[in-house]
């Protein structure tokens, strides 16, 4: 019986490496904005201490120029700091958006080849059920022709 030899083999196994480098690298940007979402949380959170510091000192004492300088440059630097690692978040979004659209392309292209080599296989296995039973229709053949010519001869 001969063995079963999918023409395509080589394409399934490289399109398998795409789907896992695919996989790595939407896990990849997918840590790397959990990150940049943690860090956005961490500094929101020191921008909220800094307008509480700034509104404890302004409650009841009178402060310089100075100090408001200093607020005021704080508050600018964050809001600054705040806006920048939106934009990251946002390209990092985008990047994951990709990668995904990416890594549901290579699923499809793989789904596809194995259910080509599925069908192959299939239809392999009824060639070989084929050859299967064309051999014993053969062999049934000449058992009967051997006992006709026996009745013949006796």
């Amino acid at each position: 019986m001969k063995k079963f030899k999918f023409q395509l083999e080589t394409l399934l196994k490289v399109t398998k490496m795409e789907k896992e480098k695919a996989e790595v690298e939407l896990a990849k940007i997918s840590k790397l904005l959990t990150e940049q979402q943690e860090y956005m949380e961490k500094l929101r959170q020191e921008m909220q201490q800094g307008q509480k510091d700034y509104e404890r000192l302004t409650e009841g004492a009178r402060i310089t120029v100075g100090t408001l300088m200093t607020y005021n440059s704080f508050f600018a630097w964050k809001r600054e700091q705040l806006q920048l690692q939106d934009e990251a978040i946002l390209q990092s979004k985008a990047q994951k958006s990709k990668r995904l659209q990416q890594l549901l392309a290579v699923r499809n292209k793989l789904e596809s080849i194995e259910q080509l080599r599925e069908k192959r296989f299939n239809e392999f296995r009824q060639e070989q059920l084929f050859e299967e039973q064309k051999q014993l229709d053969e062999i049934g053949l000449q058992i009967y022709t051997r006992r006709v010519r026996r009745g013949e001869e006796q």
